[in-house]
Formats: C-alpha cells, structure tokens, sequence
C-alpha cells in the first residue's frame, strides 16, 4: 500500500513503551479591558484561568475522540501553566507518559481548548459595540519541545 492511499491509523505496537513529554503554548491577544478583568479575577463568568485549565486537562484526555487519527495513550501527567503578558493570556500545557507514541497533539489541543474557554468567558468584555472582535485572536500555537526518554525509565 503506498502512503498517499493510507487510511488507517499508524501500528505503534512494536515500538518500545518510553518516557515521553511535550510542551505547548499560544496566546490568546486580548484588549486592555480583557487582560486587567483576567488578571484582577473579575470575570462575570467567574475565575477564567480555573475553569480553562479545566477545558485544557479534559481536552488533552479527549484527544483521541477529537482527532481521529491518535492514539489513546494514558495520560501520566498534565499540568497547565498561565501567564497574563502585556497583550493577552498566554497557556502553556505539559503532558506526560511513558508510551509508545508522543504527546505532542495533546498537549496541543490542551492549549487550543484552554484558549477558546478562556475566549469564551471573556466574549462581553471583548466585543465591539457591534458584536464583533477587533482585538481578540488566538496566535502562536506551538510544541515548544518534545522528549523522548531511554525505554528502560
């Protein structure tokens, strides 16, 4: 079978079980109002970083159900960092295991899911007078590392 006719999901079963780790992170850019309203916790929908580091855990568990092609792998660790800067809210996500494939893509979906909860409960402070964005966007979605550890950790 030639690559460009593959369907299916890749056989991982003869790789050997290692320690693997990836990081990722993104920028939600918001408006003035929506940074002090993150950083002052005066959010109307409640505490944004709480409830998006909970969209970003469950988003990194889902990731198989999202993207079709991954495999399930059992998630060891997760931890979801924030950082207000000057022009937004920006998530940082780790994801561990010890697997046979990487965790890159949860890690990932992780950041994309934190940054459109984070969105989500900012959306009346970030609209325009005619219900529009000007400010708003998600940008820099990167794996900012992945490792791959000796298969007898």
């Amino acid at each position: 079978m030639d690559e460009e006719s593959w369907t299916g999901i890749i056989d991982v079963g003869s790789k050997p079980v290692v320690a693997r780790e990836a990081v990722a992170t993104g920028l939600l850019v918001l408006s003035e109002g929506g940074i002090d309203v993150v950083a002052n916790g005066r959010s109307p929908k409640g505490d944004v970083r709480e409830a998006s580091t909970i969209a970003a855990i469950q988003a990194v568990k889902e990731t198989p159900r999202t993207l079709p092609h991954c495999h399930p792998i059992p998630i060891e660790g997760c931890t979801v960092d924030w950082k207000v800067e000057k022009n937004g809210l920006r998530c940082t996500v780790s994801v561990r295991t010890h697997w046979t494939t990487g965790v890159e893509m949860e890690a990932l979906c992780g950041v994309n899911a934190g940054l459109l909860c984070a969105w989500d409960m900012l959306k009346s402070i970030e609209k325009d007078s005619e219900g529009q964005y000007p400010t708003s966007k998600i940008e820099g979605v990167r794996v900012l590392r992945k490792s791959k550890g000796d298969p007898h950790d």
